[in-house]
């Protein structure tokens, strides 16, 4: 156990955790940071507590990068109860509506699921952790309290049926940031004629991670220090599709200034973003060049030699 005189060090990198169902993810969060004994610690996008599944947990100068990464796809894995819903639309509140569920063949459900593919809205529900006037929709929920909610644009990049076995069908979606599950997971049960609410939620992974392994907490704390430091990925890991500009010493030292430099034999283009590195292949920041080659430094690291 690492008591609380421990050292905070300098520990830099993500972790691609599999939160166990049942623990917020700022609970996972704090139980990852204190095992890494570490000052700064972040994650890429909430799981509510019933999910399990990736969540990536950046450590120490990755926190810089955490930006980066909140707009990135994903893909679930959820099961549906159909013939019932709850205020909530999960397991975490009573039933309070139970309609008849139709006979339905698998072509039937391939047919419906596939109407929900690509671009659309969605009405976030109350029971989420957006802010209203200052407090969090589902804090006004529990209270019974109802607000309106804007419609936001998400997108469906495919849907499957898993397994159908009356009264549950599991689904997998991969979507874009910003999709409810829980609020979709509703839509195919209305549009399969009947209601239903999500009684498994998992996260399979979160974009660029796609085929990285994850770690469970248990793993982690039955692993000593070296063990634990082999599962960091490098904090410039899901950064590899960012163009990358090497720079010379001199132009490191100036970038490591804050100043801007000229990047000789640029092609001129459109703005964009960049991983910038000094020599021996040093990750130093992000950056951004315009199109007359101007590079701009946005985020320093701190990684040493």
């Amino acid at each position: 156990m690492i008591g609380s005189h421990a050292v905070r060090r300098s520990v830099s990198g993500i972790v691609l955790l599999d939160k166990p169902a049942g623990l917020s993810s700022n609970a996972a969060l704090q139980r990852v940071k204190r095992l890494y004994v570490t000052a700064k610690a972040g994650h890429t996008g909430s799981l509510d507590p019933l999910a399990s599944g990736m969540l990536p947990i950046c450590l120490g100068e990755a926190t810089k990068i955490a930006g980066a990464l909140l707009d990135a796809r994903k893909q679930y894995r959820f099961t549906v109860q159909l013939g019932e819903r709850t205020a909530s639309g999960d397991a975490e509140n009573e039933v309070v509506e139970r309609r008849v569920v139709p006979e339905l063949d698998d072509a039937a459900i391939a047919r419906t699921l596939a109407g929900f593919v690509g671009e659309r809205t969605q009405v976030p529900p109350m029971h989420s952790a957006l802010k209203y006037e200052g407090q969090r929709l589902y804090e006004l929920a529990r209270r019974g309290v109802e607000v309106e909610r804007q419609p936001r644009a998400i997108e469906i990049l495919d849907l499957v049926a898993e397994q159908w076995t009356t009264p549950r069908l599991t689904v997998r979606v991969t979507c874009s940031k910003g999709t409810y599950v829980r609020v979709l997971a509703e839509d195919i049960a209305r549009a399969l004629g009947t209601c239903g609410y999500v009684v498994r939620l998992h996260r399979v992974w979160t974009a660029p991670f796609e085929s990285e392994p994850m770690v469970t907490l248990e793993e982690l704390e039955a692993s000593d220090e070296a063990a634990r430091a082999r599962r960091l990925l490098p904090v410039d890991h899901p950064l590899r599709d960012w163009q990358r500009v090497d720079l010379d010493g001199q132009q490191a030292d100036r970038i490591g200034h804050g100043q801007a430099v000229d990047l000789v034999g640029w092609e001129s283009g459109a703005a964009t973003q960049v991983r910038m590195y000094a020599p021996q292949a040093r990750f130093i920041g992000l950056g951004s060049v315009d199109a007359q080659g101007r590079l701009q430094p946005k985020r320093l690291m701190e990684l040493g030699l």
